[in-house]
């Protein structure tokens, strides 16, 4: 990442050192006044552990949950879900296309209503929603009520995604949610690589209570994601300022580690449109939004349709979603590998590019050979420049967004345009190119990573070095002449001493 808290000092950028500035935000109580900068440090190493034991893991089971449930409908059609449901091929894309509809509509308005509600109630409340309705996927009999069940399941899980790596961005420094963001994404390899062993496993259940196997994959996980979400109206807390699981003293610790690295997120704002058309007129919004494409819409068309593409390489339904597992696990570890170093080094954008670089070499190897082993090693290099890139975007997106109902906004933006075009990963592997490889799917998929992914990923790193060349050299401090100090507060990313992670 670049530069971190916002300050020219170099040396602010490693920051521990933000004590000094700590010490001047007089509006929030400072319980460790007069100790020393060695046993603040050891103070705030045992918060951070706490946050992460009581955030992290459920968060990051909540997101294995989703992930299986939106994709595990490319199991079952390898699975006779087609046959069953007298469905063509086309209708199955179209099936896969409502969801993203739904989904990417309602994203954006997600965090408006994560902030108002709190997530204690948001987010396990959405998580029953959609158990529900992939409980009655199950029972289906036709395309009319796949599709509902699908459009359905898009409005109740738009909320998880952006609403965790906003809620994430509330709680850690800059320079500390970007290995966060990659646990928790992880799961959605994890999911993919969980989701076939376990497809395989129900499937076995074909004929009980006279229900299909493929039903079953829907049923049982749909029910395991209902239970999941009432227990998580006990595991989910609230933002910092009302968290339960925390002292007075924590939570003052939490929010002046955060003002002094440059944040208010966690803070009480009051809704103002003024924050919308912020988020709206940033160039950096759209330029975001782009990125992600590149990378969501290979992952969705990856996730959806890797056990069909196995199964083209010439093995049955069984193998190939048991063979969908080793790359997703290697996509996994990487993503998580990826969000330390991208922590560590300060800047993202490189990560980006070189990662982005991997995945087009995997899907050349598949469009252009016609050896199943080298495609099968193919599919591993697609994961892996795929599922790290998307933790890594949404990290530099809030990074570089400032204010309470900006930065939501233009996550849900971001994210929501990109999995808009989950449409087009739904449409792009043809039932027809079965015997021939698929070959249209993965010339798309490697003209989003190279034209939005890769050269987007160049441009937006060269903009905002080249924005911050311009506030270390004074050239953006006209922005706070006669301004107060509230008054500067409220500009956010564009005041002239918070410096863009690039």
């Amino acid at each position: 990442m670049g530069s971190r808290t916002g300050s020219a000092s170099p040396s602010d950028e490693n920051n521990e050192k933000g004590v000094a500035q700590i010490r001047h935000h007089e509006g929030i109580h400072d319980p460790d006044a007069g100790l020393s900068d060695a046993e603040r440090a050891a103070i705030d190493k045992k918060l951070l552990r706490k946050l992460d034991m009581k955030l992290i893991p459920w968060l990051t089971l909540l997101y294995l949950v989703s992930f299986l449930d939106r994709t595990n409908i490319g199991n079952a059609k390898i699975d006779g879900l087609l046959d069953d449901l007298k469905m063509s091929g086309p209708q199955y894309n179209a099936s896969l296309s409502i969801f993203f509809v739904s989904y990417a509509l309602f994203e954006p308005l997600t965090n408006v209503l994560l902030k108002r509600l709190k997530p204690s109630i948001f987010i396990p409340a959405i998580m029953v929603a959609w158990g529900i309705v992939m409980t009655l996927m199950g029972v289906v009999h036709n395309f009319e009520g796949l599709a509902a069940a699908r459009f359905f399941l898009g409005v109740a899980e738009a909320g998880l995604f952006p609403g965790v790596n906003y809620y994430l961005s509330c709680w850690y420094k800059r320079s500390e949610i970007g290995k966060r963001s990659a646990i928790f994404f992880s799961a959605a390899a994890l999911a993919g690589s969980f989701g076939g062993l376990l497809a395989a496993a129900i499937a076995k259940m074909k004929g009980v209570g006279g229900l299909p196997g493929w039903s079953w994959i829907f049923i049982l996980e749909g029910l395991a994601t209902v239970i999941i979400g009432i227990v998580s109206f006990w595991m989910v807390h609230d933002f910092p300022d009302d968290a339960k699981f925390l002292s007075h003293d924590d939570r003052a610790r939490v929010l002046r580690r955060l003002r002094a690295d440059k944040q208010s997120s966690a803070e009480h704002e009051d809704f103002k449109m003024a924050y919308f058309w912020a988020s709206v007129k940033d160039w950096k919004t759209y330029a975001f939004a782009l990125v992600y494409t590149g990378a969501v819409m290979p992952l969705y068309a990856f996730s959806l349709f890797i056990p069909s593409i196995i199964k083209a390489l010439g093995y049955t339904s069984t193998t190939a979603n048991l063979l969908s597992v080793p790359p997703y696990a290697v996509a996994a570890l990487v993503t998580i590998i990826v969000g330390f170093l991208a922590d560590a080094a300060r800047h993202r954008g490189s990560f980006n590019i070189g990662i982005a670089l991997i995945g087009i070499t995997g899907f050349a190897m598949l469009l252009g050979s016609h050896n199943p082993q080298v495609q099968y090693a193919g599919t591993f290099l697609g994961a892996v420049g795929i599922f790290p890139c998307i933790s890594n975007i949404i990290s530099w997106a809030a990074n570089n967004t400032e204010g309470v109902y900006k930065r939501g906004v233009t996550l849900g933006f971001v994210i929501g345009f990109g999995n808009l075009n989950g449409v087009v990963a739904s449409n792009i592997y043809l039932s027809s190119e079965a015997l021939t490889g698929y070959k249209t799917g993965h010339a798309v998929i490697l003209g989003y990573m190279c034209g939005l992914l890769c050269i987007g990923s160049i441009i937006t790193h060269l903009a905002l070095a080249a924005e911050n060349r311009k506030r270390l050299a004074g050239k953006r401090d006209e922005r706070i002449v006669g301004k107060s100090e509230s008054e500067i507060e409220l500009l956010g990313d564009r005041r002239p001493d918070f410096i863009y992670t690039t």
